[in-house]
């Protein structure tokens, strides 16, 4: 009887959504499909998040980083980024002076600069510049001015001033 009972529930489930389907525009059907999946992608991050899982939290990781409306960065920039500013917190330089924290160091030690902008030592001068550049157009605060990115912007012309005046001059 429980069986019976399961099946017509099924049944009538599929049939009032495929009704609702067939009589609903592309448009409409995408929207709901895609906050569907946003909020499936919050509510199971959330858990993860609750349950510990540290790697399990990038979902929400990359749903909160690409509703900061960072213009143009792709999810392996978001991650590079994201580990970017756990560098920085970890060692201190990344600190806002929020919750009564010192604001952060202003000095930037070579290896991290290099680590900030995401190369290796023996580089040239142009890919130094080029790939400060490529940062500064992702995070300068005059393109993202709904967040506040200052800080890490300062920090990557100081690791570029610190690269090019250490190994170039």
């Amino acid at each position: 009887m429980n069986l019976l009972l399961i099946g017509i529930t099924i049944f009538v489930i599929v049939y009032l959504f495929l009704n609702w389907f067939t009589k609903t525009s592309s448009k409409k059907i995408a929207l709901t499909i895609k906050k569907i999946i946003v909020y499936l992608s919050l509510i199971i991050a959330a858990i993860f998040t609750i349950g510990g899982k540290f790697i399990f939290s990038l979902p929400f990781l990359f749903v909160i980083l690409s509703g900061l409306k960072i213009k143009g960065l792709t999810a392996l920039q978001m991650f590079q980024l994201w580990r970017l500013i756990q560098f920085l917190k970890n060692s201190g330089k990344f600190s806002q002076g929020q919750f009564n924290q010192p604001q952060g160091s202003s000095s930037v030690s070579l290896d991290e600069a290099y680590k900030l902008l995401g190369l290796k030592k023996g580089c040239s001068k142009e890919e130094v510049l080029t790939a400060a550049k490529k940062l500064q157009q992702k995070i300068h605060p005059d393109l993202n001015r709904e967040i506040r990115t200052e800080r890490l912007s300062q920090l990557v012309n100081e690791a570029t001033d610190k690269i090019i005046k250490s190994d170039f001059s």
